[in-house]
């Protein structure tokens, strides 16, 4: 089975979201979700507005309610196939805490910039060029992005490329942060598709 962390601070808002929403989305098909939080309040659940915020999305009480947050650690990044960190900052402390993490490790909105340059017969053909094994498939889809990386243009805001923070904020904030995420879960949800459907 393959798995995916999704990393922010308190692992009560912005991580645990795209956790559920993850779970949610890929439902049977092979690949599970967590989150961890750099600085996480520990044993706390989703904030409020979190929590509802992933119930508006559908996504089903208990998956929301059994959350817990937890200290993000280098055991945590040993067997993920994928790490979306919410900012380039958590990217940058998965990296220095795992260093073997780097090439499966993405802020998830440069993740989903990336992805979005890939058609779905492209990311095809290389995944299938990788043979049938899932963590394989995945691997040779996260180095084409790599590639793809060096061919796009880089956005003149590098903050477009992180997921606001709305802990302690208003609900307006809370909105942002699912209008910056579900496009960008969108397409990861379509990127591992093709990393277990050989």
């Amino acid at each position: 089975m393959l798995e995916v962390l999704t990393v922010c601070t308190g692992n009560i808002c912005r991580s645990p979201f795209a956790e559920v929403i993850l779970r949610d989305e890929l439902g049977t098909s092979g690949i599970t979700a967590a989150s961890a939080g750099m600085r996480a309040l520990v044993d706390e659940p989703m904030t409020p507005e979190a929590a509802a915020l992933a119930r508006a999305y559908g996504v089903p009480g208990d998956l929301i309610d059994a959350h817990r947050a937890r200290w993000l650690n280098e055991a945590h990044l040993r067997t993920p196939a994928l790490v979306l960190a919410m900012t380039r900052e958590h990217r940058r402390a998965v990296v220095e805490l795992a260093p073997a993490a780097t090439r499966r490790t993405f802020t998830v909105r440069e993740l989903a910039r990336l992805a979005a340059h890939v058609s779905d017969d492209d990311a095809r053909a290389v995944a299938d060029a990788a043979g049938t094994d899932p963590r394989e498939r995945l691997d040779a889809l996260l180095a084409h992005l790599i590639s793809v990386r060096g061919e796009i243009e880089s956005p003149a805001d590098p903050t477009l490329d992180d997921v606001v923070d709305p802990y302690r904020r208003d609900w307006e904030v809370y909105e942002q942060m699912a209008s910056e995420l579900m496009p960008a879960l969108g397409e990861t949800v379509r990127l591992l598709d093709f990393a277990v459907r050989a």
